[in-house]
């Protein structure tokens, strides 16, 4: 299926230095931003408390989450969790208050939002424990608009590991990437495959760092994801080369890479342009809860377009890959065939 066809190819290799040079001037920002300003992490990451509450009707978060900004605890996160009536709470570590009293604050302003007063636990059975049953906010009519389901506290040494194991995620999927290229492909392939999936991951790394926007664990997966979009367009271009040195034997390796690239140019609008179309969706009506995972994909599939026709391909001619390396010789005494297009003729 195509939208539009070129009939002429386009020479996106003859402006390959000066494309290069601008991806590197990025790269070099983003990388700059990321050691001077460092990353925002969220409380998976830092560690920190975990709130879940029960409403007894739908939930208005925005009400919710101005109760417990107005707290002053710092970076708070309030989102919906599983149902409309169900709000998860996450605060930050204060090292000047305990974590069991950040927790009662917080349920006590979602309380007073909701015009009651939180009915301590009693040890007699009148009111059932947390953890068999709930704490319950009970307002003057005697009705229960909400209810502390579970706390929870993340130390920051289980946050180390989530980072520690969100870096070995992100070095094992490059790994295999890499990999993947050397087999099906060639290692120049390979290597500019994953020099331009590391440039797509730096540079959301760097607006990240430089906006200081919250890197938490839905980024993380969302960094991973534009790692397998951004090489699934690499391979694509990477396969039409292929295609095209086993099509046109006296084309040059430039040339080649600009047919490559011009013909799968509808392809590529069809793709991106429609899954960018649902990511954009996620960012504008998605609420807070998929912001920034949105966020993050948004700035991935808009470089990954560019990386794979600017970086991966570049690289690639840069390197010197040559139609030896991808189509096997054939035997000098195989006689001409005039209808073979592997015979030498020209389109």
């Amino acid at each position: 299926m195509e939208f539009f066809r070129i009939h002429r190819d386009i020479p996106f290799m003859r402006h390959a230095l000066v494309l290069n040079a601008i991806s590197f001037l990025t790269f070099a920002a983003a990388v700059f931003f990321i050691f001077t300003r460092g990353l925002h992490l969220s409380i998976e990451f830092t560690g920190g408390s975990v709130l879940e509450v029960r409403y007894a009707q739908a939930a208005d978060i925005e009400r919710s989450r101005q109760s417990i900004e107005a707290l002053g605890l710092g970076e708070v996160q309030v989102q919906k969790f599983g149902t409309s009536r169900d709000v998860l709470v996450r605060l930050p570590i204060r090292g000047d208050v305990a974590p069991a009293e950040l927790t009662a604050r917080a349920f006590e302003a979602l309380c007073r939002a909701e015009s009651g007063q939180v009915q301590k636990p009693q040890v007699d059975g009148t009111t059932p424990p947390t953890g068999s049953s709930s704490v319950a906010c009970v307002n003057t009519q005697g009705q229960v608009p909400l209810e502390l389901v579970r706390t929870e506290f993340i130390g920051p040494a289980v946050g180390s590991e989530l980072a520690r194991d969100g870096a070995l995620a992100l070095l094992v999927t490059v790994l295999g990437i890499m990999l993947y290229l050397a087999v099906r492909f060639e290692w120049k392939f390979a290597v500019a495959g994953i020099i331009a999936n590391l440039h797509d991951v730096v540079i959301i790394l760097g607006f990240f760092a430089f906006f200081q926007w919250e890197f938490s664990l839905p980024v993380l997966a969302a960094v991973l994801a534009v790692l397998g979009y951004s090489v699934n367009e690499s391979v694509v271009i990477f396969d039409r080369v292929r295609e095209v040195f086993r099509k046109f034997r006296k084309l040059s390796t430039p040339e080649v890479i600009d047919n490559a690239i011009t013909s799968t140019i509808s392809r590529t609008v069809i793709t991106h342009g429609s899954t960018q179309l649902m990511v954009v969706s996620m960012l504008l009506f998605g609420g807070p809860t998929l912001h920034y995972f949105a966020l993050a994909l948004t700035i991935g599939i808009l470089f990954g377009i560019y990386s794979s026709v600017f970086v991966a391909a570049a690289i690639a001619m840069w390197l010197g890959v040559k139609r030896e390396d991808l189509v096997p010789s054939q035997s000098s005494s195989k006689p001409h065939d005039p209808n073979d297009p592997n015979s030498g003729a020209m389109v």
